[in-house]
């Protein structure tokens, strides 16, 4: 197993839930850190909480809605400059839109696409260049069990997911070979902010998967030589 140690990593949706998992497992790694979501306060209060357990890393910031390409562009060209090199990628901004194929609105269903398929999208297209010029580096991007199969009420989030796990193959066959590991995330469900307001765990979040299970996970997943990764991962819950 490789070390993380020195190796930067860039997360959106960082502020909370699974991004926050992800940066604390990765910092307990010696990952440094740019971090991106939308809400400053939450950067913020991580970057706090990171520091005052890691204080040799170097921890970075950045506010940003994914499905603003410009907005997205500023983030990562601030992160690059401050931590000088990006080695991991973790696409994991996304939101969560249930109803009816008449009930949601339009406007609705394109935010759940523009955040969760070309958020992704926009993220790896401005950090792929990086890991292109240095010749390796990881992309993951967490998609979701909701995108192997359609579900009833779910056709935004579900669609949206389906397309991010297809987008993620194709790079995945793209760049391979120019030893960039790409993989997809499929979990279900985790009890976090998003799911527990949308009654996902029926009042028990103990019976399903916590974030930290997932950032164990990626951290497993990274750990492995560089001459091998793996493709497409599902996460489930023992006690469904």
């Amino acid at each position: 197993m490789q070390s993380l140690k020195g190796k930067t990593a860039i997360i959106t949706g960082a502020g909370k839930g699974l991004g926050k998992a992800m940066a604390l497992a990765l910092a307990a790694e010696g990952v440094q850190l740019g971090l991106v979501a939308r809400t400053k306060s939450d950067l913020e209060n991580l970057s706090s909480e990171i520091i005052s357990l890691y204080p040799e890393l170097k921890i970075s910031y950045a506010t940003a809605d994914v499905s603003d390409y410009q907005q997205v562009q500023t983030a990562i060209k601030t992160l690059s400059e401050d931590l000088q090199s990006i080695d991991i990628l973790i696409n994991n901004a996304g939101i969560l839109k249930m109803g009816g194929i008449l009930d949601l609105s339009i406007e609705e269903w394109e935010s759940v696409f523009k955040i969760n398929v070309f958020g992704t999208y926009y993220v790896t297209r401005e950090v792929l260049p990086h890991l292109l010029n240095q010749g390796k580096g990881d992309i993951i991007n967490i998609a979701s069990t909701s995108g192997l199969k359609g579900a009833n009420k779910m056709g935004a989030y579900g669609a949206s997911k389906a397309a991010v796990i297809n987008f993620t193959e194709s790079l995945m066959q793209e760049v391979r070979k120019s030893n960039i590991r790409v993989t997809t995330v499929n979990p279900s469900t985790i009890a976090t902010e998003m799911t527990l307001n949308a009654n996902f765990t029926d009042g028990n979040a103990e019976k399903v998967l916590q974030p930290e299970d997932l950032a164990y996970l990626i951290v497993a997943n990274l750990k492995l030589p560089q001459r091998a990764f793996v493709k497409e991962i599902g996460l489930w819950s023992t006690n469904p």
